[in-house]
């Protein structure tokens, strides 16, 4: 059993450069190296040896850690969820938690009730949209930015009610679209399809509405900006990306080229540039990574092929000591 301290427990001394500390240690054992215990539980200051009480109603200066998360498990925090930029009200209403109830289920039918009687109807909508946004960038690895801009869209069509009589996933669709755009990283029609599971009609249809509504920069895309990812994807080098890149550049000058599709100006240019380097790729695989059919590359090729002698100039050719017109292929 614990007793209380009969002498004092402290003692001061004289410690580096004159300083003055105060030194802990237990009047009845004398340690110089004391063994106390911090008894945050009861506010005790106590001997491990002897069992002296040397201080009581002391405070806890630890961390408060408490558990905020929505889930069941462990999660660590000192302060609340941080505030969601992207929906409205200051968000400082009380949740009730899902778990702590040993397994009864109460808490979760509460927080459940709790849920319906509180939340509006259109912070549900945001909440749910900003979650399948959330989801379906991250299944192409799309940057954190297209993902804050593409939230930003949606709710500006939510603020201004530009939804109804709108496919909503259509909506989704069209606001990761015109993200990817703003942040000069395009993404073609047929990959927001392939993305999204929308037909490509809805989505064009959604996207030439909110832009006339908006009133925002739509961005364009060009060749240039669809070199990079479609040369990666198609395992091609730097050198590859470099020639393709100047070939875009003059095929945008000719006049037969010019009104094409960006898609199918970079396929095309990729096409030529592989095979100058004697990596060739065929249409085929191109087309599968850039989303058009291998007879729109090869209709496009033709004419690069016509106008070999305007596109590959000197600096082309200089570019490898591979890449020659001999390796070309007769369209």
């Amino acid at each position: 059993m614990s007793k209380p301290a009969s002498t004092s427990a402290s003692s001061v001394f004289s410690g580096p450069e004159g300083q003055f500390c105060v030194k802990l240690m237990c009047p009845d054992c004398r340690d110089p190296i004391p063994n106390i215990i911090e008894d945050f539980t009861s506010g005790d200051y106590v001997c491990g040896d002897c069992g002296l009480v040397l201080g009581d109603r002391i405070i806890d200066t630890r961390s408060e850690w408490r558990t905020f998360a929505n889930e069941e498990g462990d999660d660590p925090s000192r302060v609340g969820n941080a505030a969601n930029p992207f929906l409205d009200g200051a968000q400082l209403d009380t949740v009730i938690a899902r778990g702590g109830d040993n397994g009864s289920g109460l808490a979760r039918n509460l927080n459940r009730t709790q849920g319906r009687t509180t939340a509006q109807r259109n912070e549900r909508n945001l909440v749910q949209a900003y979650k399948e946004i959330s989801a379906l960038c991250d299944a192409y690895d799309m940057p954190r930015s297209i993902v804050d801009i593409a939230k930003q869209l949606y709710k500006k069509v939510e603020d201004d009610q530009l939804q109804r009589g709108k496919n909503n996933d259509a909506i989704i669709a069209a606001c990761i679209f015109l993200a990817c755009r703003q942040e000069g990283a395009p993404r073609t029609f047929k990959e927001i399809c392939a993305l999204t599971k929308v037909d490509r009609k809805d989505i064009g249809r959604t996207f030439k509405f909110l832009k006339s509504k908006l009133g925002t920069n739509t961005g364009t895309t060009s060749s240039d900006d669809l070199i990079a990812r479609f040369c990666s994807n198609l395992n091609l080098g730097q050198e590859a990306r470099i020639i393709t890149r100047l070939l875009t550049q003059k095929a945008k000058d000719m006049e037969n080229i010019s009104g094409k599709n960006p898609v199918s100006i970079a396929s095309a240019c990729i096409y030529m540039a592989s095979h100058l380097i004697g990596d060739g790729r065929d249409a085929k695989a191109i087309s599968e990574i850039a989303g058009i059919g291998e007879a729109t590359i090869k209709t496009t090729y033709k004419i690069l092929y016509v106008n070999r002698s305007e596109l590959l100039t000197l600096d082309i050719l200089a570019r490898s000591p591979q890449a020659k017109e001999s390796n070309l292929i007769t369209p």
